[in-house]
């Protein structure tokens, strides 16, 4: 398929240009097989490059008819970053034309055709983004303990289309026991390691069992899961299902582990059915960001709308699973296995945030890059699927905003510990825009296989190449960081939760996020002044105190 069969129009003069805090701009909208771009010369030069890919919604309105001939209308633009742009177009032909245009180009799902694949990187690329974060190389503590080691059962992707072609067992667990637990899990997703604590608990994630309505068992996946418990003691298996799902699961062939066949495991649910569900997290993603775009109501009504809407809750209940899961790790020193339905949603998103909470690498610019390649584009969550509409589009089957989730959940935790992570808002709304429509390729297809099907690690660009150069990484770190060992608990409460302002309303009011953390800065800079005065005086004090017993000292001899 050639670009220029979708392209009706290509060139429109006099267009008009509106959106929230700017001026209107009156220019040439040129189409080209990847961009709208809009360019304006009038009072200097400002041109508007918008990707395609990034159009969620098109809205066509023709003005009202004048003398009974309709002439011309507005095009409103929803993107997937949340933007609404507004096309003022004179001609109704020529409006008709443009919108056709449009809806053929952003409607393309080939991921070959998509820009990363045309992008060229103009400047020298320091570091290949696509190979900073192997399997070894993350789990370099880990293989030194002689209790895991990296299986290539996967090398060909046929053991498990999803997994990437290295993952972390156990040692004593061979390949061949791999290859029939596979057998035993949705979608082959057997139990692989996601982290091991600084104490020796390991945090594992699978796919369910595929128990079914005849109880079947698997003694290769027991075995897995056993030779990580030690003797005397028993594991945790987290089920991020409710008790009703996994009963209609069971019926079809899943289900979740038996208490006979799993006695060295204690066995809980903890469900986050709104999370594995697309369908339902999409609508309720959906609803927040209307609510969101809604400030007309009273203030009373504009929270009620969006608290209803159930998004909030999402990434409570996604935080507050995360930290059960956590206590099990660190304070009792419990290894744990998690897994939901085929583990590709909620097993991920709870798996990172346990790690956030436990590891303070994952608070680094370069620990978050390397816990999503871990734990979401070698893991198997499928971002083409799930990034192909955002809240604006009619609901498509697979779409769901779960990592939107898992960065609205790391914004909680910068609202909380706002000393504790090396990169500021700024980066994971980069990650929230790239994510859904980019010029690299980090964030394409489903899988690594189709990836590596495809060429993208070949033939584009990686989204940290570009992150990690020495005049963009700045733009991203956080004046306030102070590096802290421990673990960071967050509170769940519902007074708690914050809107994360910076991304759901930054198209419809002004932010001040520079004058926030200028003022914690301020608050920072003095609380280390006043420490600092307290430690001399203390030191003082001190001085004065052995001055003093010695002078009396010298009295009482004499």
């Amino acid at each position: 398929m050639e670009f220029i069969e979708l392209i009706l129009i290509n060139k429109l003069d006099g267009v008009i240009l509106k959106y929230p805090h700017t001026e209107n701009v009156d220019g040439t909208v040129c189409i080209t097989g990847h961009h709208l771009i809009l360019s304006s010369r009038k009072e200097g030069v400002r041109e508007l490059w918008l990707l395609h890919k990034n159009i969620d919604s098109i809205e066509k309105k023709e003005n009202k008819p004048s003398g009974g001939i309709t002439q011309g209308g507005s095009l409103f633009l929803k993107c997937k970053d949340l933007k609404i742009f507004q096309l003022d177009i004179g001609s109704t032909t020529e409006l008709n034309l443009m919108a056709q245009t449009l809806e053929n180009l952003s409607s393309i799902q080939d991921p070959s055709l998509f820009y990363p694949f045309f992008y060229r990187h103009m400047h020298p690329i320091v570091e290949n983004g696509y190979t900073l974060y192997s399997v070894e190389g993350e789990f370099t503590k880990v293989l030194a303990t002689e209790e895991w080691r990296v299986s290539r059962v996967n090398q060909n992707y046929s053991v498990c289309n999803s997994y990437g072609k290295a993952v972390v067992v156990p040692k004593s667990i061979d390949d061949e026991t791999l290859v029939a637990a596979a057998t035993f899990r949705q979608g082959s997703r057997f139990p692989v390691l996601a982290y091991r604590h600084n104490n020796g608990a390991v945090l594992m994630r699978a796919g369910q069992p595929l128990y079914g309505p005849k109880h079947r068992r698997c003694r290769p996946d027991e075995a897995i899961l056993n030779t990580v418990v030690a003797v005397g003691t028993k594991g945790v298996i987290y089920d991020l299902r409710s008790s009703n799902l996994i009963s209609q699961q069971q019926n079809k062939g899943g289900g979740t582990e038996s208490n006979s066949n799993y006695s060295q495991w204690k066995i809980y649910n903890r469900s986050m059915d709104d999370v594995d569900n697309q369908q339902q997290l999409l609508e309720s993603y959906s609803k927040f960001i209307e609510a969101c775009n809604d400030r007309e109501i009273s203030s009373d009504k504009w929270i009620s709308k969006l608290e209803s809407c159930g998004w909030p809750e999402s990434v409570r209940n996604s935080l507050h699973t995360a930290c059960i899961v956590a206590q099990h790790i660190h304070q009792k020193a419990e290894p744990v296995l998690i897994h939901g339905t085929r583990g590709e949603d909620a097993t991920l998103l709870v798996s990172s945030l346990v790690q956030v909470i436990l590891n303070p690498d994952c608070r680094t610019i370069r620990g978050l890059q390397a816990l999503i390649e871990r734990e979401w584009l070698q893991a198997g969550h499928p971002f083409g699927s799930r990034q192909r509409c955002g809240p604006y589009a009619a609901a498509v089957a697979r779409a769901a905003p779960t990592f939107t989730l898992f960065l609205d959940c790391l914004r909680q935790f910068l609202e909380q510990f706002p000393c504790s992570f090396e990169f500021r808002q700024s980066f994971l709304i980069t990650l929230f825009e790239h994510s859904y429509a980019s010029q690299f390729g980090t964030f394409l297809c489903d899988t690594e296989q189709e990836r590596e099907s495809r060429g993208v690690h070949r033939q584009t660009t990686s989204v940290w190449s570009w992150v990690n150069q020495p005049d963009e990484m700045p733009n991203h770190l956080n004046p306030l960081y102070d590096p802290t060992p421990n673990v960071i608990w967050p509170s769940v409460a519902p007074m708690s939760y914050v809107i994360w302002e910076e991304l759901y309303l930054r198209w419809l009011i002004e932010q001040h996020t520079e004058v926030r953390e200028e003022q914690y800065r301020a608050i920072r800079t003095r609380e280390q002044q006043l420490r600092s005065q307290a430690q001399q005086m203390r030191r003082e004090l001190l001085e004065l105190a052995q001055q003093y017993y010695s002078e009396d000292k010298v009295l009482k001899d004499k």
